[in-house]
């Protein structure tokens, strides 16, 4: 699941193929909640230039060829949002956090996969009864 502090009707636009839930939060609850902030280091890291560059330089070709629609002039809620990743389980508990140092500094799908395989086989293992000693034996 993916949540944006935009509008659903804003999102829409953006996100009707992807493969996951998108939660609007365009008043920001579920970023206050989970201690998500906004700030110019989102941007102003040198780290995050050459990505914004990349995705500038792509979404210009594609709302060029009419494949994308062009993002909001004044976004809800701003660009200086910093990312923050969070892996939750079935029950609600949070299993891993990464906030963002910049706008670019978030975990990767590989990243992601990772973490959650990890999750679950520490799940797994703490599930299972302890060793069982052979009968007879003390």
């Amino acid at each position: 699941m993916v949540v944006f502090h935009s509008p659903a009707a804003e999102l829409r636009e953006h996100t009707a193929e992807l493969p996951f839930p998108v939660v609007a939060d365009p008043d920001r609850r579920l970023y206050v909640e989970f201690g998500v902030e906004s700030a110019p280091r989102a941007l102003l890291n040198p780290r995050a230039w050459g990505p914004v560059l990349r995705a500038v330089l792509r979404s210009t070709w594609t709302i060029a060829r009419r494949r994308e629609h062009a993002p909001a002039a004044q976004p809800h809620g701003g660009r200086l949002g910093l990312p923050a990743d969070f892996l939750i389980d079935g029950e609600g508990r949070v299993l891993a956090v990464r906030y963002g140092e910049h706008a670019y500094d978030q975990w990767s799908v590989d990243e992601v996969l990772a973490r959650a395989a990890e999750a679950s086989a520490l799940f797994t293992r703490s599930a299972q009864p302890g060793p069982r000693r052979p009968p007879g034996r003390s």
